[in-house]
């Protein structure tokens, strides 16, 4: 099986216009209840997912799909490779955060599409989701910690909101330090 490709907004020091106009573009709401089309679109998602050991959520732009459906290992955070079962990760449509709870937390994000860096961000370490689930089901979960990073982070690629776009120190190897500085500095 062949790894579904990333969409990102840099590769082999050279920026990808293409790629990156797509990253950017807000996403479109998934129909409920979901037709033929959309299950084909979650169904794609989970695949990409499944298919890698180096992610700990996906969201459907990263792969080309402009709809509003993510996907993020629940547990074992720490553990590489796949998640052993479909208990071990949530599918979001459409969803929505309804609550925050806590000062925001500053922890470094890496990304699939912004290879090789990491940007140091805030986020609430309790937030309420209100979505539908890979079924069109209404549902409302509550995520705290890492996990309510990570859902964070996927949701900001609903809003074509990448992790070079927040306000924070960004975190770059050394060898490829002025490629990134000048990229970093056009953005």
């Amino acid at each position: 099986m062949t790894e579904r490709k990333i969409l990102t907004l840099w590769s082999d020091e050279h920026w990808n216009e293409a790629e990156s106009k797509r990253l950017r573009e807000p996403c479109e709401e998934i129909p409920i209840p979901l037709d033929r089309a959309a299950r084909e679109d979650i169904r794609a998602l989970v695949d990409a997912f499944l298919e890698r050991d180096d992610a700990l959520g996906l969201a459907a732009p990263q792969i080309g799909i402009g709809r509003r459906v993510i996907i993020f290992k629940n547990k074992h955070f720490d553990e590489k490779g796949r998640p052993a079962g479909d208990k071990d990760y949530d599918v979001l449509v459409n969803p929505r955060i309804t609550q925050t709870r806590g000062e925001p937390v500053r922890g470094a994000e890496g990304c699939l599409s912004c290879p090789e860096i990491q940007v140091e961000i805030e986020r609430h370490p309790e937030i309420k989701v209100r979505a539908c689930d890979r079924e069109g089901r209404k549902i409302s979960k509550r995520y705290t910690d890492f996990g309510a990073r990570i859902v964070q982070h996927e949701m900001d690629h609903l809003e074509g909101i990448l992790i070079v776009d927040h306000e924070g120190t960004v975190l770059v190897p050394r060898k490829k330090r002025a490629f990134f500085e000048s990229l970093l500095s056009k953005k």
